[in-house]
């Protein structure tokens, strides 16, 4: 029932207050659940972000263990994965004003600045909107997502950024994968 409700979220524009009322019916998720490789999707609720991780080759996250953590995972276009430092993303840059086809480009050539195999976030319990769940806190960032359970293998997060100038919240949907692909 919920991931219908989910897949017709998803297929649509949600508002923030109804992305947020599907948020907190959902079951906490524990960071031992998470373990893996998910792969990324957004929940359009009107956010300046969106469109804007799908155009850059976002592929997803990567939880290795609570202490050891991959925020930025993207895709090359031949399907290799790679890894980004989040600490060199720039969140105050008039995204909605680039045009979208123009920043997998960029990323391309920046790929090589940015790219790491260091974990750059942890896993921890933290209590959003009334509940205790998983959260991924980045290490240098000012970023703390927080994750609810669809199912065992789809979660809901909301990226919670305090320097972001806006009171929308950033929706997203991971699911679960078995990679075999190349890192």
């Amino acid at each position: 029932m919920r991931k219908e409700q989910l897949n017709q979220m998803l297929g649509r524009q949600s508002s923030q207050k109804e992305a947020f009322a599907f948020f907190d019916e959902l079951e906490v998720a524990e960071p031992y659940e998470m373990w893996g490789v998910w792969k990324g999707e957004e929940l359009a609720t009107g956010h300046p972000f969106e469109g804007l991780l799908a155009a850059s080759g976002w592929y997803g996250k990567e939880f290795c263990s609570a202490e050891h953590v991959h925020p930025l995972v993207f895709e090359k276009k031949n399907g290799d994965l790679y890894k980004v430092n989040p600490l060199l993303i720039p969140l105050n840059l008039p995204f909605d004003k680039i045009p979208k086809r123009l920043i997998r480009p960029a990323m391309a050539l920046i790929r090589p600045m940015i790219q790491t195999q260091k974990s750059a976030a942890r896993l921890r319990k933290l209590e959003y909107r009334g509940k205790l769940s998983a959260s991924m806190v980045y290490d240098k960032k000012d970023i703390i997502d927080v994750f609810r359970k669809v199912d065992q293998d789809t979660l809901l997060g909301i990226m919670d950024i305090k320097s972001l100038d806006t009171d929308d919240t950033y929706f997203f949907v991971l699911n679960r994968v078995n990679v075999m692909k190349k890192f």
